[in-house]
C-alpha cells in the first residue's frame, strides 16, 4: 500500500527527472547557481561524476538476467551492460527516460534489451518470483525514508534468486558534497532524506540483511548484500 505522503514523494521524483531528461530549464537562488554543484550539473557532468560504479560490484555470467531500478539510461551510456552480455530489465520512475531508452535499446542490441518499464522500485509484481540473478539500484534510496527502502527490499527479494546479489547506493552525509547536493535536489524538486551510512547498516543487519561488500565514493556509499 502506498501511503499519500509516499504517493506525493513518488510523484515529485519522476517530475524532478522528467524535467531533467526533457531539458526544461529550472530557476534557482543566485546562491545556488554559484555552487560549483550547480554549475556542473547545468553542464552536464555532475551525473558521471557522482555515478555509483556497480559493475564493479558484480559481473553477471552471459544472458543472465538482470534488473535494473531507477536504471535512467544505463544500457545506453554504460558498456558494461554489452561487456556482460547479460539481458537488461530496466524500470524508472520517469516517463522521459523510459521513453527515450525504448526508444534506442533495441537497436543498440535487441538480444540483450528486455524494456523499460515506467515504475516505482518496490513496484515488482510484474516479475515472475526468483526470476532475477542480479538486481541493481543506484540513485534511488536517497529520496525515501528507510520505511520504503524496506518495502523495496522485500520486493527484490521476491524476484531475486536466492543467494543472489542486490547493489543499491545510499547518500553519506558525512561526505563535503553532500549538503550542497541536498540544496540542488531541493531546487530541482526533489527533498533528500540524509540517513548516516551507519544506521543504514543498523537497519540492513535489522531486518536480516547480509553486507557482501561496499565501496564509498564522493558522494555515495555502494552496497553489495545479500537478501536472506
Amino acid at each position: 500500500m502506498v501511503t499519500t505522503g509516499l504517493s506525493e514523494r513518488l510523484d515529485a521524483v519522476a517530475k524532478r527527472y522528467n524535467r531533467e531528461f526533457r531539458g526544461e530549464s529550472v530557476e534557482v537562488p543566485e546562491a545556488v547557481e554559484a555552487l560549483p554543484i550547480f554549475k556542473d550539473w547545468v553542464a552536464g557532468k555532475l551525473s558521471a561524476r557522482l555515478a555509483s560504479p556497480f559493475w564493479e560490484m558484480v559481473k553477471p555470467k552471459k544472458l543472465q538476467n538482470c534488473l535494473d531500478l531507477g536504471a535512467g539510461g544505463s544500457f545506453l551510456f554504460y558498456p558494461c551492460w554489452r561487456e556482460w552480455d547479460a539481458r537488461f530489465y530496466g524500470q524508472d520512475i520517469s516517463g522521459a527516460i523510459c521513453d527515450l531508452v525504448n526508444a534506442r535499446g533495441s537497436q543498440l542490441n535487441s538480444k540483450l534489451f528486455k524494456g523499460m518499464r515506467q515504475a516505482a522500485a518496490h513496484q515488482l509484481d510484474v516479475y515472475e518470483p526468483n526470476q532475477f540473478d542480479v538486481a541493481i539500484a543506484t540513485g534511488v534510496s536517497c529520496y525515501y525514508e528507510w520505511d520504503y527502502w524496506d518495502n523495496v527490499l522485500s520486493a527484490v527479494k521476491k524476484v531475486l534468486k536466492p543467494g543472489c546479489p542486490f547493489i543499491f547506493d545510499v547518500i553519506d552525509p558525512e561526505q563535503p558534497l553532500a549538503e550542497d547536493w541536498a540544496i540542488l535536489e531541493m531546487y530541482l524538486g526533489a527533498e533528500v532524506e540524509l540517513m548516516p551510512v551507519a544506521d543504514w547498516k543498523r537497519q540492513l543487519k535489522a531486518v536480516g540483511v547480509t553486507i557482501k561488500k561496499e565501496q564509498p565514493g564522493e558522494l555515495f556509499h555502494l552496497f553489495k548484500v545479500v537478501l536472506s
